[in-house]
């Protein structure tokens, strides 16, 4: 379904309850199945974690995750343990082009039985659980976090626990800091020292406890990317937040600082608030948090400033390729963009072209990214609905602002 965006005009202040973090709930839903004890709250309502959330409770021989790849990365890990169970792990047509070869070669390297149905390295895999008897592997840590997570999330149930090696410079190490704090939270015992993580093994039931999911930073990014495109005095209060984070995106803060916006935070509340213009051209390595590349794209780009955007190089294998997905569309809009296999430069420019039709290419970050340009410009967002893959409320979050939308 394709949704018109008329150009809007928000209100001057602004509430919006945001649903728990995907990140956090996908990793959280995984150490429930092996440790029934932990109870959650506020977990995510988005696709991914329902996908999650059925995976792990079927009993079917085949598990269909569709465009969920953080539930094919850590579902390969967790049936890899699951003695005596033969699950067949496919998705959609684009997780079919997904790689999933090194963590694959790590689970076998610890003695895992998996095995491709198609294509060499992607998926369908065939995952035959067992005990995995080894304790020790390495894995290249510039492709994926969610590689490393998978292995994470399983070791405290391996029989020796686990010495992780990471060769290479490692991406996105606030997610991995994630997995680790929620292990933490969770009393299993962890170790991250230079290029090693150990994880100590835990063979009995964890004290009953209950965890609450924060909610989403990845979903904030748009509000930033509003408040920004807003007038001074503008501002929208965000929660459920805690003021030290695990997420790596909750970087926004200080990020959009640089387009005028401060953050204020009090009783799990954040305050976004439009406090000056700044039109500076602007520079972020995003290596840290990726996720939130296309919203400031697409802010710099509503702006009319130019930007250098780098540490891009896990887009290319995400639900597109979304640096190629980004120059298409703001190109279509008038603006001018170059590309690398990790970097972005957007060139400034001097107007937006209105009513053009937004591809969104199965992804949901491409949908939620873009609209906010209804703050300056008439668009339409195609197959809209992508958005309830993390944040099924975005449009009526919207229209609650005052964003005039049509189906």
């Amino acid at each position: 379904m394709h949704f018109i965006l008329h150009k809007s005009e928000i209100a001057k202040q602004s509430s919006i309850q945001i649903t728990g973090s995907k990140s956090e709930s996908n990793r959280l839903l995984l150490l429930q199945a092996l440790y029934p004890e932990l109870n959650l709250e506020n977990i995510s309502n988005s696709d991914d974690s329902s996908l999650m959330t059925k995976a792990l409770s079927s009993n079917s021989e085949v598990v269909d995750i569709h465009h969920a790849g953080t539930a094919m990365r850590f579902l390969t890990a967790y049936f890899s343990i699951q003695e005596g169970r033969e699950v067949t792990l496919t998705g959609s047509h684009r997780m079919k082009e997904r790689p999933i070869r090194i963590l694959v070669d790590a689970l076998k390297e610890l003695g895992a039985d998996i095995s491709y149905v198609g294509n060499e390295g992607y998926p369908p895999i065939k995952i035959k659980g067992k005990k995995l008897p080894k304790n020790k592997v390495s894995l290249k840590a510039n492709v994926s976090s969610q590689y490393i997570s998978a292995l994470l999330l399983i070791a405290s149930k391996l029989e020796n626990g686990l010495v992780l090696t990471l060769e290479g410079e490692i991406t996105s190490v606030p997610y991995i800091k994630m997995t680790l704090s929620l292990l933490d939270e969770m009393g299993i015992e962890s170790y991250f020292e230079g290029n090693t993580i150990s994880v100590k093994p835990n063979t009995q039931n964890l004290t009953p406890k209950t965890l609450t999911v924060e909610s989403d930073w990845s979903s904030a990014s748009y509000y930033f990317s509003i408040v920004a495109l807003s007038d001074i005095g503008v501002e929208i209060t965000l929660s459920a937040y805690k003021e030290n984070s695990l997420q790596g995106d909750s970087a926004l803060i200080e990020i959009y600082k640089n387009f005028g916006v401060e953050t204020f935070a009090s009783n799990n509340k954040i305050v976004l608030k439009k406090v000056a213009n700044n039109n500076t051209p602007k520079s972020f390595n995003l290596v840290n948090a990726p996720d939130i590349a296309q919203t400031i794209a697409v802010t710099c780009f509503a702006l009319g400033i130019s930007c250098d955007l780098t540490g891009l190089h896990t887009l290319k294998i995400k639900e597109t390729d979304r640096l190629v997905a980004l120059k298409t569309e703001i190109e279509k809009l008038g603006g001018k963009v170059d590309i690398t296999n990790e970097s972005l430069h957007l060139y400034a420019s001097s107007s937006i072209k209105s009513g053009v039709s937004i591809a969104t290419y199965h992804d949901h970050r491409m949908a939620m990214a873009f609209a906010p340009l209804a703050l300056i410009t008439n668009l339409v967002i195609e197959e809209a609905m992508v958005v309830s893959k993390s944040y099924p409320t975005y449009w009526e979050d919207l229209a609650s602002l005052g964003f005039k939308i049509t189906k």
